[in-house]
């Protein structure tokens, strides 16, 4: 079993077989061997029974007479659930998963920036100027400014004094750590703090119209620097390609020729 640091083997089981069921390992409507897995995972019985009850209410497993444990249809799983948003981000997420990601929050940070500069309070203000500053003392590392981009939005969400607002942080936090990563990990990225102070400034100015602006910005920057980072990576794989098929018809040319026949 692949091992997931910081996870008992209970932990570590539901993560497993959570990333496989998400990654279609499994597609719905399958039927799941538990002892299968008790022995592709190396663990005991219960720990795979617990790991399937856990997985089952996240809407991901269903029990059916006769047929056993099955894959629920994908319109079934509980999908804003931390865990699955998680799962869905951490190897290569799909184009539709990303799409979907900066389509919700282009819903709701605007909405939350607007309520943010019209209801902070000085605690929050200092929240940001902390995540602001975590930011910019990260220079090129790039883990060390995901997290800070994320307390930063946290941050923004909860200046909103909104609690349903705020719980839509588990969406937002995918949306931004998948994109962070891919971006940052690339290398391949606008600085994105001008923009950030653009947005704490309004946000202190008390002026919605502004903070709203500046998320928006944010948003389109945000697109911009993963769309680059895409077509960089497409264009590495046709290069790939190319020097494949380069390869193989220098292979070609310098196979000798059969002999022909008498």
């Amino acid at each position: 079993m692949v091992t997931h640091p910081g996870r008992g083997l209970h932990g570590q089981a539901v993560e497993e077989l959570g990333r496989r069921i998400i990654r279609g390992d499994y597609p719905p409507g399958s039927v799941v061997d538990p002892v299968k897995f008790e022995t592709e995972l190396g663990v005991s019985k219960t720990v795979v029974r617990e790991a399937l009850r856990v997985l089952a209410s996240k809407g991901l497993l269903e029990s059916k007479q006769k047929r056993g444990t099955i894959i629920r249809p994908r319109a079934d799983w509980n999908l804003l659930d931390s865990d699955l948003l998680r799962w869905q981000g951490s190897s290569a997420p799909t184009d539709g998963f990303l799409e979907d990601l900066a389509e919700v929050r282009a819903i709701v940070e605007p909405a939350g920036a607007r309520l943010a500069a019209a209801r902070r309070t000085p605690a929050d203000l200092d929240a940001l100027r902390r995540a602001l500053d975590a930011m910019a003392a990260a220079g090129t590392d790039a883990d060390a400014m995901v997290e800070a981009d994320l307390a930063f939005h946290r941050a923004l969400l909860d200046s909103a004094h909104n609690e349903l607002l705020s719980r839509m942080e588990v969406v937002i936090e995918a949306g931004l750590r998948v994109r962070d990563r891919i971006v940052h990990g690339a290398r391949h990225f606008s600085d994105s703090i001008p923009v950030h102070r653009e947005l704490l400034a309004a946000v202190e100015a008390g002026d919605p119209d502004a903070a709203v602006a500046a998320v928006e910005s944010l948003l389109a920057q945000a697109s911009q620097d993963l769309a680059a980072v895409q077509a960089q990576e497409d264009l590495d794989d046709e290069d790939a390609d190319d020097d494949e098929d380069h390869d193989d018809h220098d292979d070609l040319a310098t196979d000798p020729l059969p002999e022909e026949s008498p």
